[in-house]
């Protein structure tokens, strides 16, 4: 039953989630992405909705309005938040160590891993749309490939950040 209304209903919300986002900015494929969230979640407590085809296309219509509310409601930092402006010389050739220590391992990373975290990491403050535009990806995928990445930079980073630790 729930595969029958999966199948029946893509066509449809492909169609509406392609109509929809370009208005608002979103990429169609995380308009998708969210709309199927949505149904799997009602399906699990309400079980399906008696007009699929009606429920699909005002969810369609909800997810837009909040990413248009989400999009409205951002904005860049003015500085970073954490900028400590009182470093001395020491403190700023440590940093600069670490931030070279950093961007070697980002480099050492395998598939796209390295280029989503280059990107991130970029001083042109990326956001998630323009990243994923740039790496040909859904932008509702950065977020599980970020923590990937993460994941996988920590592993890497482990042996050398424990080998640097002050003993004694």
């Amino acid at each position: 039953m729930t595969h029958d209304l999966l199948t029946t209903l893509r066509p449809l919300l492909t169609a509406e989630a392609s109509a929809e986002a370009h208005a608002t900015g979103t990429e169609p494929g995380d308009l998708e992405q969210a709309v199927w969230l949505r149904l799997l979640e009602r399906l699990a407590t309400d079980g399906p909705p008696p007009d699929p085809q009606g429920w699909l296309r005002r969810a369609v219509r909800a997810e837009v309005r909040r990413a248009r509310r989400t999009t409205r409601r951002e904005q860049p930092y003015e500085s970073d938040p954490a900028d400590d402006l009182d470093r001395g010389p020491e403190q700023l050739a440590l940093a600069a160590a670490r931030h070279r220590a950093l961007r070697e391992a980002v480099h050492r990373l395998p598939g796209r891993c390295s280029r989503l975290l280059q990107a991130l990491l970029s001083p042109r403050d990326l956001t998630y749309r323009e990243i994923a535009g740039e790496l040909g990806m859904s932008q509702g995928s950065l977020g599980p490939e970020r923590s990937r990445c993460l994941g996988c930079l920590r592993r890497l980073l482990a042996p050398e950040v424990a080998a640097r630790e002050v003993r004694g």
